[in-house]
């Protein structure tokens, strides 16, 4: 039986940034906008949280089950090292997972913005069909393209929308910088499981596109939020303190450019989702005081 130090591991505490970034940077704009709200962020929050929880979880149990993850070098996974059986990992997922559904309804009833119902369940198939069903997508390179659409796009301008009831350029270049870095922690992290991909058969994005063009990949992204983030600077000077946060880039893209494999990329995950975080901080606040 799983410890519970095993428990909070198998949750990948180290993604959390991917669901509390684009919450605050949502936060700031609704806050530029003037139609900031604690229990409507809080409850976006929430969202967030047990959403990318229910997706770690759904990802421990798919992969374990097809025996993806017998030999793996990142973290643990609860299942394919045999620290808890299938199905209390999929127990927790499926929890999770119902967990978000009962706090997304409880904010779109709230707000009246039934719309969002749509969205929601379209997050909700697309965290268990990443890696689970019968043809996961997350097998066939599309992993960080719904992470930019779900934990960059949706995540930010959802927070924005239930608050302010209305979008703007602003926030659609949140959306962009932090569904760029969020994908730039999966492309971290599949760049790292090349090797024991392609003997699983694993297609992730970084199987199909290769070593060299992974790591390509991940400064392009990295580049993505630095452009972005002059581009709301321009709009509003204030958030080029942003900025600061894009060096903290600069030590995970030296480690990717300098071809480090294995465990010597699990930091490079950490790095990324701190600059995340911070850039969300930092572009957040300075939007709700500009």
């Amino acid at each position: 039986m799983a410890t519970v130090a095993q428990w909070i591991e198998g949750a990948r505490p180290r993604t959390l940034p991917n669901a509390v970034a684009p919450v605050l940077a949502g936060a700031g704009v609704a806050a530029q906008l003037g139609a900031f709200s604690w229990w409507r962020t809080l409850l976006a929050l929430l969202v967030a949280l047990a959403l990318i929880i229910g997706v770690n979880f759904a990802n421990d149990y798919s992969d374990g089950i097809r025996g993806t993850d017998a030999d793996r070098v990142g973290p643990l996974r609860l299942v394919g090292s045999g620290a808890a059986p299938p199905i209390q990992v999929l127990t927790a997922a499926v929890s999770c997972l119902a967990t978000a559904a009962v706090f997304g309804l409880a904010l779109v009833v709230a707000t009246g913005h039934w719309r969002l119902l749509l969205l929601g369940g379209m997050c909700l198939a697309a965290a268990w069909f990443y890696t689970g069903g019968r043809s996961p997508y997350g097998y066939k390179g599309f992993g960080e393209v719904t992470v930019f659409v779900f934990f960059g796009l949706a995540a930010v301008l959802g927070t924005v929308y239930v608050q302010a009831g209305t979008l703007n350029w602003t926030a659609l270049g949140c959306a962009i910088a932090v569904g760029a870095l969020s994908s730039a922690v999966l492309v971290a992290n599949n760049l790292r499981d090349i090797p024991t991909d392609t003997e699983s058969g694993k297609r992730t994005l970084a199987v199909l596109l290769g070593d060299t063009r992974s790591r390509w990949l991940y400064v392009a992204l990295a580049a993505v939020s630095v452009l972005v983030t002059v581009a709301v600077g321009l709009a509003h000077p204030l958030a080029f303190i942003a900025l600061a946060a894009t060096l903290l880039l600069m030590k995970p893209v030296r480690v990717v450019v300098g071809g480090r494999t294995g465990l010597d990329l699990v930091p490079v995950l950490r790095d990324t989702g701190l600059a995340m975080l911070a850039w969300a901080v930092l572009a957040g606040v300075s939007l709700a005081f500009s």
